[in-house]
C-alpha cells in the first residue's frame, strides 16, 4: 500500500507540473502574441504617420545624409592629397638634420610675449605638410612666443604624441606645444557654453567650421594673443598687430588672423553675437559674417573699409590675404623672385585657402608661388617635403 501510495503520488506530481508549465507557456505565448501585435500596430501607426508626412521624413534623411557627408568631406579637406600613402613614411625625425642648432630659439618662450594659437577640431592626427609648414613659420617668426596647437582628436592626460612625422618635426621647436582640445573647458565661463552642450548640435551641417569659429573668439577673449587658421604661412613677426583681424575682400572681414589682448569688449560681442544671431545652416554665418556684422556695428559702418576704430583695426587685404580667394590658383603658378617679393612687399602671411586649394598637387621642387613660401618661410617642412618626393620617384621606378 505505501509503496503503491508512494507510486501514485510520484506520478501525480509531474503531472501537476506538466500542467502548470503548460498553463505558463500558453501565458507567455499569449504574452508574446499581444506584444507582436502592439508591436504591429506601432509599426503600422509609424507607417501611416510618415506617409502624412512626406516632406518632414524626407526632409529628415536629407539632413541625416548630408550631415554624413559633410564630415567625410571635411575629414577629408583636413588632408593634403600629398600626405596619404607612399608620402606617410618614417615617423622617426631628426631635429640635427632638420632645425639647425643654430636657429635662435633655443631659449625657448618668454613668459611676457603673447601666445599664437592654431586649432584642430577634427579627430584628425595625421597633420599635413601644410599644418606643419603653418605651425613652423609661426615658430620661426614668433621666437620668443609660446606657440600652442590644440588638437581634439589628442587624448587627455600626460599621455606621448601619436607617432607621425609632423609631430617629431613640430617637436623640435622648443616654442611649439601640441596640447589635447578640451572644448567643455575651453567654453566654460562663456555664452558658447550651453550653445556647446546642446546634444544635436553635433548634426548640423557645418558644425567643424563653426565650432572653430567658436574655439577662436573664446581663445581670443579668455586668453588674449594671436589666432591663426592651419593653413597660413607666416612670414613676419604679428607681435605689433594688436586688436586687429583683415578683410579678405571689398565685403567681408575673415577671422583666419585674429591679434586682440584678453577679455577686449569687441571680442565679448562677437560671442554674444555668436549665440544671439546664430544660425548652424548657414556657411560663414558664425566666422566671416559675424565679424563683419559687429565691426560694422562697432565703427557704426555701413561698407567695410581699411580703419581703426575705437583701438579695432580692420587690415588691409594685402596684409594677410594678399591671395584673393578668388585667385587661390595663382599659388601653383610659377613666379620669379622679384614678383615675390613685390607681392609679398607689405605682408605678414599668406592665407593659403586650404578648402578650395587642398586637392592640387603641389610640384617640389618648383617656382611655383606656394613651394617658394615653403622653401623660404618652413624649410624643415619643406625639406621633408622633397625627400618624400625623392622617395617616391625611387618607388616608382
Amino acid at each position: 500500500m505505501r509503496l503503491e501510495g508512494s507510486s501514485e503520488i510520484t506520478l501525480k506530481q509531474p503531472r501537476i507540473n506538466f500542467c502548470i508549465w503548460l498553463q505558463a507557456v500558453s501565458g507567455e505565448q499569449a504574452l508574446a502574441g499581444e506584444r507582436m501585435f502592439r508591436m504591429s500596430s506601432c509599426l503600422l501607426k509609424l507607417t501611416r504617420v510618415v506617409l502624412n508626412h512626406k516632406t518632414w521624413t524626407l526632409f529628415i534623411l536629407i539632413f541625416v545624409f548630408v550631415s554624413f557627408t559633410y564630415i567625410k568631406l571635411s575629414l577629408d579637406i583636413w588632408e593634403d592629397p600629398n600626405t596619404r600613402g607612399p608620402y606617410s613614411l618614417s615617423a622617426e625625425i631628426s631635429c640635427a638634420h632638420y632645425v639647425p642648432s643654430s636657429l635662435n630659439i633655443a631659449a625657448g618662450p618668454s613668459p611676457s610675449t603673447t601666445n599664437v594659437f592654431f586649432v584642430e577640431t577634427s579627430e584628425q592626427t595625421t597633420p599635413s605638410y601644410l599644418f606643419s609648414c603653418s605651425v613652423e613659420s609661426a615658430a620661426r617668426t614668433h621666437p620668443m612666443s609660446r606657440v600652442v596647437v590644440l588638437m581634439k582628436g589628442l587624448p587627455k592626460g600626460n599621455v606621448s604624441l601619436p607617432k607621425h612625422w609632423a609631430f617629431s618635426l613640430l617637436s623640435c621647436f622648443p616654442n611649439v606645444e601640441i596640447r589635447p582640445l578640451d572644448l567643455t573647458e575651453l567654453f566654460s565661463g562663456t555664452p558658447l557654453k550651453r550653445w556647446y552642450l546642446w546634444p544635436l548640435r553635433h548634426w548640423e551641417p557645418y558644425f567643424l567650421p563653426v565650432l572653430s569659429d567658436a574655439c577662436r573668439i573664446v581663445l581670443m577673449w579668455k586668453f588674449g594673443g594671436i589666432y591663426l587658421d592651419t593653413d597660413f604661412i607666416v612670414l613676419k613677426n604679428l607681435q605689433n598687430l594688436t586688436n586687429a583681424l583683415g578683410i579678405q575682400d571689398d565685403k567681408e572681414l575673415n577671422g583666419a588672423f585674429l591679434s586682440f589682448k584678453p577679455k577686449h569688449k569687441f571680442m565679448e560681442l562677437c560671442m554674444q553675437d555668436f549665440v544671439q544671431n546664430y544660425n548652424g545652416w548657414v556657411w560663414g554665418r558664425q566666422g566671416p559674417e559675424l565679424l563683419t556684422r559687429v565691426f560694422k556695428k562697432w565703427c557704426s559702418l555701413r561698407t567695410i573699409t581699411s580703419t581703426s576704430c575705437k583701438g579695432v583695426s580692420a587690415l588691409a587685404p594685402e596684409a594677410v590675404y594678399p591671395i584673393p580667394w578668388q585667385n587661390w590658383k595663382k599659388l601653383f603658378e610659377a613666379v620669379s623672385a622679384s614678383e615675390l617679393h613685390k607681392l609679398l612687399r607689405n605682408t605678414y602671411a599668406v592665407h593659403i585657402w586650404n578648402k578650395l586649394s587642398h586637392k592640387t598637387k603641389l610640384e617640389i621642387p618648383s617656382q611655383a608661388l606656394l613651394a617658394q613660401l615653403y622653401s623660404q618661410f618652413c624649410p624643415a617642412t619643406y625639406t621633408k617635403m622633397k625627400e618624400d618626393s625623392e622617395e617616391l620617384s625611387r618607388r616608382a621606378v
